[in-house]
C-alpha cells in the first residue's frame, strides 16, 4: 500500500522542540548548537529514538531530520559540503526506527532555508542548486514521499516543487510530494500572500496535498482550512502547533492536551475533509498517540469544491 491510497495519513510530530528536552551530550553539537540535522551523525541514538517514540506513537509518516539540511542552511554552520551526508544519514535513522513496520512511511522534510528569493536574499538559481543536491539525496536514500514545508514565499516554494518533480523525472522515481505553507497570525505568509493566492498558484502542480503547519495552532489555521475544504481540489494536510505558545516561568510552553490536540484534528477531518494531519512545534508522541487513538475509524467529510 503507498501513502497516498491511506484516507487519512498520520504524520508524526514536532523534532525541534522534542530534542530540546532530550539528553544530548553537548559533544555532539560540535559548537555547532542548533543545527539539528548535524545529530544525525553525531548522536544518531538521539534521533532513532525520537522517530522510534513516534512510530511507538501510531504515526503512519516519520519525517526524516532533514529540515535544515540544504546547503543554504548549512553554509551557516560551515557543513556545506555535508549536504549529502546529512540527508543519507537522516532517511537511513528514519528507516531504522520504522524497522519494517507495516504501512509505515518515510517523508523526506524540506524546510524553506534561512534566504527567501522574493526579499532579495538569494537567487532563483543559488536557491534549485541547493534543492536539487538534497532532493537528489533524500530520494537516492529511499524516502517514500517528500514534504516542503513551513513555506513563506510563493517563488521559494514554486522552485522547491519544480526542482522535486525535475529529480525524480530525472531518477525515474515516482513517489508523492506534498506542500504545506505557514500562515501567520496576519492571515498571511511572511511575504504577504494568502491562502487563496497560494492555492492558485500550486494547483498546477501535481502535488498530493497542500496545506499549512507551524506559527499557530488549530484555531487560527481554522478559516484557512476552511476555505481550503471549499476551493482546493486535492488533498488537504493540517499539521499545527500545539496552540500558540506561552512562556511560563522563562519557558517556552505549548498549551495543548493531547486530547484537545486530537479533538481539534478530529473536527477537522470530519467537517472540513482534512485527509492528512500531524504535529507541528511542542507536539509529543503522547499527542499522537491519543490522534491515533482519536481517530480510528474516522474517515474525511464529504467536500463540495467550487469549480
Amino acid at each position: 500500500m503507498r501513502p497516498q491510497d491511506h484516507e487519512v495519513l498520520i504524520l508524526d510530530g514536532a523534532c525541534g522542540t522534542n530534542l530540546q528536552e532530550m539528553i544530548i551530550p553537548f559533544s555532539a553539537w560540535e559548537g555547532k548548537e542548533g543545527c539539528n540535522e548535524l545529530l544525525n551523525l553525531t548522536a544518531p541514538d538521539v534521533i532513532t529514538a525520537l522517530h522510534k517514540s513516534f512510530v511507538d506513537a501510531g504515526a503512519m509518516v516519520i519525517e526524516t531530520n532533514t529540515f535544515g539540511a540544504s546547503r543554504i542552511v548549512l553554509e551557516e554552520y560551515g557543513l556545506q559540503d555535508k549536504v549529502k551526508e546529512l540527508n543519507t544519514a537522516g532517511v537511513e535513522l528514519a528507516r531504522r526506527a520504522i524497522n519494517g513496520k507495516a504501512n509505515t512511511y518515510i517523508a523526506g522534510s524540506i524546510g524553506p532555508g534561512t534566504k527567501l528569493p522574493s526579499l532579495g536574499h538569494i537567487t532563483v538559481d543559488e536557491l534549485i542548486a541547493a534543492y536539487q543536491e538534497q532532493v537528489h539525496a533524500l530520494v537516492e536514500a529511499g524516502v517514500d514521499m517528500l514534504i516542503i514545508e513551513t513555506c513563506q514565499d510563493l517563488l521559494q516554494i514554486k522552485t522547491a516543487m519544480t526542482t522535486c518533480f525535475e529529480i525524480l523525472e530525472a531518477l525515474n522515481t515516482d513517489i508523492p510530494v506534498m506542500a504545506s505553507v505557514t500562515i501567520e497570525r496576519t492571515g498571511t505568509m511572511l511575504v504577504g500572500t494568502d491562502i487563496a493566492a497560494a492555492a492558485v498558484t500550486f494547483e498546477p502542480f501535481p502535488i498530493l496535498s497542500f496545506g499549512m503547519n507551524c506559527a499557530t495552532g488549530p484555531q487560527d489555521m481554522e478559516s484557512h482550512i476552511r476555505w481550503l475544504s471549499r476551493n482546493w481540489p486535492k488533498r488537504i494536510s493540517c499539521v499545527p502547533n500545539q496552540g500558540l505558545p506561552e512562556v511560563v516561568d522563562g519557558k517556552t510552553c505549548y498549551p495543548l492536551t493531547p486530547e484537545q490536540y486530537a479533538q481539534e484534528m478530529k473536527r477537522f477531518i470530519t467537517d472540513y475533509g482534512v485527509s492528512i494531519v500531524g504535529g507541528c512545534c511542542g507536539t509529543t508522541a503522547t499527542h499522537i498517540k491519543k490522534l491515533v487513538e482519536t481517530l480510528e475509524g474516522v474517515k474525511p467529510g464529504a467536500r463540495e469544491v467550487s469549480a
